[in-house]
C-alpha cells in the first residue's frame, strides 16, 4: 500500500543457532525447489501479513531508512510472532531506488541488499512463505514515454535481487511491482487508461522475462504479478495478460468496502447482517473467481485490512467475514499492517513491534477462524 494521501513457543538457542546457520548458507549451498504450479503453492498459503512501512520506508540514508518512519528495525522476535499468532506467510514490501547506484548498471548497495535477505530470513527460518516486492518506487509511471528507462531498471534490479536469492526455494515468492500507476493523475486509481494498463502489462513481462534466466532455482520460481495499480476495479483486469507460465500468482489490493475499511472520513460501521455492507466483499470475490479462479489463475489479496476507528467488533466482524469468504474461493489474503495505531493517518497496526503482542487479539483471532 502505498502513502497514498487517503496509506510462541520459544525455540532452544541451540536448535536456533544450527537454523540460522542453515539459512545463511543458500547463499552458496542451494535448496531443492518442489516443481509443483502456482495453483498447488498457493493452497498451503493461509493467510498472511505485511511488514509494512518499514523496508519499504522512504526517508533516512542507508540502513537507517528501515526506521525513517517510525517503526522499530525489524527482528526476528516480531516474525515469530507473527508465526506464533497463525500466519504462515510474510510480505516484506522493500523500497530499492534510495538504494541503487547510477545507471546503466543500478547496483544496489550491498548492505540494503543484506539487510533484505536478514529480514527474509526471518520468515524463512519459520517456514513461512515470504513474498519479496518492489515497493515505493518512483521511477515506473506506466507511459509509452518512460517505459524503456523504467524496464532497464526494472529488469537491473531484479536481476540483482534474482542473483542474491537465486538459491532458495519455493517458499520465497518474487512480487514484480506494488501498484504501478500513473501518479497524480485522473487514471491513478481508477483502473487505468489503455496506455497505462498496456506498460503494466510490458513491466510484468520483463520482470518474468528477467527471474526466468536468472540462475538457481528462478527458473521455478513463483512469481506475483499485479494488473494496474494492483486494482480490484475490473475495467483493468479486462485489460490484464498474464502470460502462460504455470508458477504466475495474480496480486490484488482490496480495502473493501472502500468506505468502511480505507477512507478515513468514511464509515464506522459495518454488519454481517447487512448487505449493504456485505455485498461489496462478495462481489470482490466473485468476480476474482469469474475473472482468474475459474480460468486457473491463482490470486492471492496481498494487501486488505480495516483501519482503526474505534470500532473493535466491527472491524473483527468484517475480517472474519472477509477472509472467510475469501477462503471459499481459495484466495488467501495478507493483512497491510503499517505499525500505525493512533493519530490521524490510516491505522492499520495490528502488532506490537516493540512488546510483541498484538494490539487487537479480536481482529486476529476472527482471521484465524475465518480461515478454517
Amino acid at each position: 500500500m502505498s502513502t497514498k494521501n487517503m496509506e510462541t513457543t520459544s525455540i532452544m538457542s541451540e536448535q536456533t543457532g544450527l537454523m540460522d546457520e542453515t539459512i545463511a548458507s543458500k547463499a552458496s549451498n542451494p535448496s531443492s525447489i518442489r516443481n509443483i504450479s502456482s495453483t498447488e503453492l498457493v493452497r498451503e498459503i493461509n493467510i498472511g501479513w505485511n511488514l509494512g512501512n518499514t523496508l519499504d520506508a522512504t526517508g533516512g540514508l542507508g540502513l537507517s531508512s528501515e526506521t525513517s518512519w517510525g517503526n522499530p528495525k525489524t527482528n526476528k522476535d516480531m516474525i515469530d510472532k507473527i508465526k506464533a499468532g497463525g500466519f504462515n506467510t510474510l510480505r516484506v514490501p522493500t523500497t530499492w531506488e534510495k538504494h541503487l547506484g547510477p545507471g546503466p548498471d543500478y547496483t544496489i548497495d550491498a548492505s540494503w541488499l543484506n539487510r533484505v535477505m536478514e529480514v527474509v530470513d526471518y520468515g524463512i527460518q519459520n517456514n513461512m512463505f515470504v513474498i519479496l516486492n518492489l515497493h515505493h518506487e518512483e521511477w515506473h509511471f506506466p507511459s509509452y514515454a518512460n517505459e524503456a528507462a523504467a524496464t532497464s531498471i526494472l529488469t537491473k534490479v531484479w536481476a540483482q535481487i534474482a542473483e542474491k536469492f537465486k538459491n532458495y526455494d519455493e517458499h520465497l515468492i518474487f512480487e514484480g511491482l506494488n501498484e504501478p500507476r500513473q501518479k497524480g493523475t485522473a487514471d491513478e486509481w481508477n483502473g487505468g487508461n489503455k496506455e497505462g494498463q498496456e506498460v503494466v502489462n510490458r513491466f510484468n513481462a520483463a520482470f518474468i522475462n528477467t527471474i526466468r534466466n536468472s540462475g538457481g532455482n528462478n527458473p521455478l520460481r513463483h512469481l506475483m504479478i499485479p494488473p494496474y495499480a494492483a486494482t480490484s476495479a475490473t475495467n483493468a483486469w479486462d485489460n490484464f495478460v498474464i502470460p502462460k507460465d504455470n508458477k504466475i500468482i495474480v496480486s490484488i489490493h482490496a480495502y473493501t468496502p472502500y468506505d468502511f475499511a480505507l477512507n478515513i472520513y468514511g464509515t464506522s460501521e459495518w454488519r454481517s447482517d447487512n448487505q449493504a455492507d456485505t455485498g461489496a466483499i462478495t462481489y470482490l470475490m466473485d468476480s476474482i473467481d469469474r475473472y482468474f479462479i475459474s480460468k486457473g489463475y491463482p490470486v492471492i489479496i496481498g494487501e486488505f485490512g480495516a483501519m482503526n476507528k474505534n470500532n473493535l467488533k466491527q472491524r473483527a466482524d468484517w475480517a472474519y467475514y472477509y477472509v472467510k469468504s475469501a477462503k471459499a474461493k481459495g484466495i488467501p489474503c495478507i493483512w497491510w499492517d503499517n505499525g500505525a495505531v493512533s493519530g490521524s493517518g490510516e491505522l492499520f497496526g495490528l502488532l506490537d513491534r516493540t512488546n510483541y503482542s498484538f494490539y487487537y487479539p479480536d481482529i486476529v483471532n476472527a482471521m484465524m477462524n475465518g480461515i478454517q
